[in-house]
């Protein structure tokens, strides 16, 4: 396909369709952050273990981001997506009828290989776009999925609230299967020149990450923010529904979508990096980062207080880790065209081992150490990113 014709099918609603498509996809990897609960007591989860069910789910997606989306520069990019789809929804129904701790939590590692569809589609649109929109694009397509992921855990707790936790992966397994045939009718054809077999491909990923430092430096920044924001959510739903607040899934869903506000970050932090303000975008989302964590370990102001300060400090945290993704994002599509798919691989990737890491270790300090001991853990993960920015060079 030729980049003139596939300019030509760029259109308004294409571009919508990637946007709506991307948030679909990647909330899969969501839906379980608030349920933690309930499905570790529905399949007889270990309540130490309950970060499982969110780290295996990004662990999938870190080995598919390293395994499968490299193939964006390779194979056809149409049938890539449809076959990700088809296999993120089988696992999301493997998922809704587990009733034991290991085939849920393979169903999980599933879900989230299959949902890196997400991810050959964001660059897959930057290659449609013409250069002169290939930023407004891409920033649209980015924005759904950023709202993807914001608005997850809310859908997720409400839907569980008024049926059962089973439900929602029932119904993004509907949702998903759909969407699969709708890309596979609705995108155009995307060759690849491709030139070179897998496993070179992927042995080419490492001489990337070795020569291309703006790439090791976003990450290491998303990674310390992403860390942080799968803590917090991962931990949140846990002490809202226990003894401190004694809140329902429906009251946790209204606390989560206060934190979609953080998404109006995303544009400011677009515009701001157009005009040449990385450095500062950077400062200022690890500073949200801190004060997230920071402000609800210093104060103790009874219950509606610290609800309050909670909801406040969930929708800073999103907003900054909104900024850095969108800053990061911006930095790396501006690099060469022929290699997209796998730094955006690479990028996510690494970022996304953060987030395991940090839902991993806030499920485990939340069982041993409870509240206190997530908040500090949390603390650590921006106070690193920022140990990390002051070694970057001024420009």
């Amino acid at each position: 396909m030729s980049q003139s014709h596939a300019q030509q099918e760029l259109t308004p609603g294409m571009v919508w369709l990637f946007a709506v498509a991307t948030g679909l996809i990647v909330a899969n990897l969501y839906y379980a952050q608030t349920l933690i609960g309930p499905i570790s007591r529905s399949t007889g989860l270990d309540p130490g273990a309950a970060g499982l069910i969110v780290t295996l789910t990004q662990l999938g997606y870190c080995l598919g981001l390293l395994f499968i989306v490299p193939l964006g520069d390779l194979v056809e990019n149409r049938r890539l997506i449809f076959i990700s789809l088809v296999v993120c929804a089988l696992a999301l129904v493997a998922a809704a009828v587990a009733n034991s701790p290991l085939v849920f939590l393979a169903a999980a590692l599933c879900i989230g290989l299959g949902s890196v569809a997400a991810q050959i589609i964001v660059p897959f649109a930057a290659h449609l776009a013409r250069p002169e929109e290939r930023g407004q694009t891409v920033g649209k397509v980015v924005s759904g999925l950023l709202m993807g992921i914001m608005l997850a855990r809310p859908v997720a707790s409400l839907v569980a609230d008024a049926l059962n936790w089973h439900a929602i992966f029932v119904l993004s397994a509907v949702v998903t299967i759909a969407l699969a045939f709708l890309l596979r009718a609705r995108l155009p054809q995307r060759q690849p020149d491709g030139g070179m077999h897998y496993f070179a491909l992927l042995a080419s990923m490492w001489h990337l990450l070795k020569t291309t430092p703006v790439l090791r430096r976003r990450a290491a920044y998303q990674a310390c923010m992403f860390g942080a924001f799968s803590l917090f959510w991962t931990c949140v739903s846990l002490e809202l529904t226990g003894p401190s607040f004694g809140i329902s899934q429906t009251g946790v869903a209204i606390f989560a979508l206060a934190g979609v506000a953080g998404a109006i970050a995303s544009p400011i932090a677009g515009r701001r990096a157009d005009q040449g303000k990385t450095r500062s975008n950077t400062l200022i989302a690890l500073l949200f980062g801190v004060a997230a964590f920071a402000v609800p370990l210093v104060i103790d102001a009874g219950r509606v207080a610290n609800l309050a300060i909670l909801v406040c400090c969930s929708i800073v945290l999103d907003a900054g880790v909104s900024a850095s993704l969108v800053t990061g994002q911006r930095a790396i599509f501006a690099l060469p065209a022929e290699v997209r798919s796998r730094l955006n691989g690479l990028y996510m990737a690494l970022f996304f081992l953060g987030g395991a890491l940090g839902s991993s270790l806030g499920g485990w300090m939340f069982a041993h150490h409870g509240w206190h001991g997530v908040l500090l853990t949390g603390l650590a993960f921006p106070l690193v990113g920022l140990v990390v920015y002051c070694t970057e060079p001024r420009q």
